[in-house]
């Protein structure tokens, strides 16, 4: 029996991760109920008032990017861990889809998933009274592309290179660090000046810089999409070549 094309097999996949993410309950709390109490403390308290424009302006891109974040790196990591330990993983390597077609599907996946998260956040954020740019949804789809490809690249690597438990405590830890200080909630320019130069080298600061450009002036933000779409390449190479199945 002849195997169904690539582009066949990773839609295939990416379909039954995208089923499996949303009947997962702990998925949906990381994927809905955190980012929307992330934007509810950004509209109702006086922490955003700050920066120099309106706090849902400022801070509802930097809520997409934590959901990318949330759903690229931290749930997909952890799944891929522990379908590794349940030998998921061992079974899908006997299977034609391989590596690559394993990590596009992923990616597809995570995609999928995120187009719920924005509706969801966009919605809630215009109900609090923000208002949609339309003339930046354009560029900050481009930014979203790269950095979902960059995001779920990063998590499948720490997944397929430490053992559950390790991953667990890795990804949750870097998504409070990169939460706090990685210029995703709180803009790059608001943090201390010393970590800034450290800072602008982060995928998530070039993605909520991405996200603030797009949402608040239209704008595109070449360099930010730059390294993002280094990142994704890096990191993308990295985790095809040494993740474990096993």
């Amino acid at each position: 029996m002849t195997a169904s094309p690539l582009p066949v097999r990773v839609l295939q996949h990416g379909r039954y991760e995208t089923v499996a993410m949303l009947r997962n309950g702990e998925q949906l709390v990381l994927a809905i109920v955190l980012p929307l109490l992330a934007l509810t403390a950004i509209a109702f308290t006086p922490f955003f008032d700050v920066l120099e424009v309106p706090r849902l302006e400022a801070g509802t891109p930097g809520v997409i990017a934590l959901c990318v974040l949330s759903t690229a790196f931290t749930g997909q990591g952890i799944a891929t861990g522990f379908d590794r330990r349940y030998g998921v993983l061992r079974f899908l390597s006997t299977t034609p889809l391989g590596r690559s077609g394993l990590i596009l599907g992923k990616v597809l996946a995570v995609g999928a998933v995120l187009g719920i998260q924005v509706t969801v956040i966009c919605t809630t954020a215009i109900l609090f009274g923000w208002q949609l740019p339309l003339g930046g949804l354009v560029p900050a789809l481009a930014m979203l592309v790269p950095g979902i490809a960059a995001f779920t690249a990063l998590g499948l690597l720490i997944a397929g290179t430490l053992r559950p438990e390790a991953t667990l405590a890795v990804t949750n830890l870097v998504w409070v660090l990169l939460a706090a200080v990685g210029g995703i909630i709180i803009p790059r320019s608001s943090l201390p000046e010393a970590i800034q130069p450290i800072i602008a080298l982060l995928p998530s600061a070039a993605l909520g810089d991405g996200l603030r450009a797009a949402l608040t002036s239209g704008a595109f933000d070449l360099p930010s999409f730059a390294l993002l779409c280094g990142w994704a390449a890096v990191v993308g190479v990295a985790a095809v070549r040494w993740f474990k199945w096993s």
